[in-house]
Protein backbone atom coordinates (compact mmCIF):
# COMPACT_ATOMS: atom_id res chain seq x y z
CA UNK A 1 0.00 0.00 0.00
CA UNK A 2 2.38 2.50 0.90
CA UNK A 3 4.56 1.77 -2.62
CA UNK A 4 1.25 3.08 -4.12
CA UNK A 5 1.29 6.55 -2.49
CA UNK A 6 5.05 6.64 -3.14
CA UNK A 7 4.01 6.53 -6.72
CA UNK A 8 1.23 8.66 -6.59
CA UNK A 9 3.30 11.42 -4.54
CA UNK A 10 6.55 11.07 -7.03
CA UNK A 11 7.52 14.88 -8.59
CA UNK A 12 4.25 15.84 -6.69
CA UNK A 13 6.29 18.77 -5.09
CA UNK A 14 8.98 19.82 -8.34
CA UNK A 15 5.41 19.39 -10.92
CA UNK A 16 3.66 22.40 -9.97
CA UNK A 17 5.92 23.41 -6.67
CA UNK A 18 7.91 27.11 -6.09
CA UNK A 19 10.80 25.24 -8.33
CA UNK A 20 8.58 24.19 -11.45
CA UNK A 21 10.46 25.18 -14.53
CA UNK A 22 7.85 26.21 -16.67
CA UNK A 23 5.95 28.75 -17.61
CA UNK A 24 3.17 30.83 -15.22
CA UNK A 25 0.25 32.68 -15.57
CA UNK A 26 1.17 35.53 -13.41
CA UNK A 27 -2.47 37.02 -13.67
CA UNK A 28 -3.74 38.77 -11.15
CA UNK A 29 -6.03 37.30 -9.03
CA UNK A 30 -9.12 37.84 -6.91
CA UNK A 31 -6.70 37.94 -3.53
CA UNK A 32 -4.04 40.29 -5.45
CA UNK A 33 -1.26 37.72 -6.05
CA UNK A 34 0.44 36.43 -9.28
CA UNK A 35 -1.74 33.14 -10.13
CA UNK A 36 0.34 30.56 -9.90
CA UNK A 37 -1.29 28.01 -12.50
CA UNK A 38 0.44 26.64 -15.61
CA UNK A 39 -0.18 29.54 -18.51
CA UNK A 40 -1.00 27.64 -22.34
CA UNK A 41 1.47 28.34 -24.82
CA UNK A 42 -0.57 30.07 -26.81
CA UNK A 43 -1.19 33.28 -25.15
CA UNK A 44 0.18 32.96 -21.71
CA UNK A 45 -3.03 32.68 -19.66
CA UNK A 46 -4.32 29.49 -17.88
CA UNK A 47 -7.72 27.70 -17.98
CA UNK A 48 -9.16 30.34 -15.62
CA UNK A 49 -7.46 33.77 -16.85
CA UNK A 50 -8.45 33.42 -20.22
CA UNK A 51 -6.43 30.36 -21.57
CA UNK A 52 -9.49 28.66 -23.32
CA UNK A 53 -11.47 30.26 -26.02
CA UNK A 54 -15.38 31.21 -25.14
CA UNK A 55 -16.24 30.26 -28.91
CA UNK A 56 -17.33 32.55 -31.82
CA UNK A 57 -19.28 35.11 -31.34
CA UNK A 58 -20.42 36.68 -34.37
CA UNK A 59 -22.65 35.22 -37.34
CA UNK A 60 -19.66 34.33 -39.83
CA UNK A 61 -17.96 32.93 -36.88
CA UNK A 62 -20.55 31.02 -36.09
CA UNK A 63 -21.52 30.09 -39.19
CA UNK A 64 -17.80 28.74 -40.33
CA UNK A 65 -18.33 26.47 -37.12
CA UNK A 66 -21.57 24.98 -38.13
CA UNK A 67 -20.49 24.35 -41.96
CA UNK A 68 -17.75 22.69 -40.40
CA UNK A 69 -18.75 20.46 -38.44
CA UNK A 70 -21.74 19.40 -40.93
CA UNK A 71 -21.39 15.93 -42.15
CA UNK A 72 -24.07 15.14 -44.49
CA UNK A 73 -26.82 17.43 -44.00
CA UNK A 74 -29.08 14.67 -43.71
CA UNK A 75 -30.76 16.74 -39.86
CA UNK A 76 -30.51 20.04 -41.01
CA UNK A 77 -34.14 22.22 -40.22
CA UNK A 78 -34.97 22.28 -44.25
CA UNK A 79 -34.22 18.21 -44.71
CA UNK A 80 -36.15 17.57 -41.79
CA UNK A 81 -38.99 19.59 -43.07
CA UNK A 82 -38.83 17.77 -46.46
CA UNK A 83 -38.95 14.81 -45.00
CA UNK A 84 -42.25 16.26 -43.16
CA UNK A 85 -43.84 16.68 -46.03
CA UNK A 86 -42.58 14.18 -48.05
CA UNK A 87 -44.68 11.94 -45.21
CA UNK A 88 -47.83 13.83 -44.92
CA UNK A 89 -48.53 13.55 -48.99
CA UNK A 90 -47.71 9.98 -48.70
CA UNK A 91 -50.41 9.40 -45.78
CA UNK A 92 -52.36 11.11 -47.72
CA UNK A 93 -51.97 9.14 -51.20
CA UNK A 94 -52.42 5.91 -49.04
CA UNK A 95 -55.32 7.28 -47.66
CA UNK A 96 -56.55 7.88 -51.17
CA UNK A 97 -56.16 4.29 -52.65
CA UNK A 98 -57.20 2.64 -49.38
CA UNK A 99 -60.54 4.71 -50.02
CA UNK A 100 -59.94 3.60 -53.64
CA UNK A 101 -59.60 -0.30 -52.93
CA UNK A 102 -63.05 -0.09 -50.90
CA UNK A 103 -65.07 1.82 -53.17
CA UNK A 104 -64.11 -0.89 -55.85
CA UNK A 105 -64.56 -4.24 -53.46
CA UNK A 106 -68.24 -2.66 -52.17
CA UNK A 107 -68.65 -2.55 -56.64
CA UNK A 108 -67.68 -6.02 -57.05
Amino acid sequence: MTVAKDISELGHLTRLGPNWPGKRCLAKTRKGTPCQRPAFKHNGRCSLHGGLSTGAKTTDGLKRISDASLKHGMYTKDKLEAQRHAAQVGRKVIGKLKKIVKTLENKS
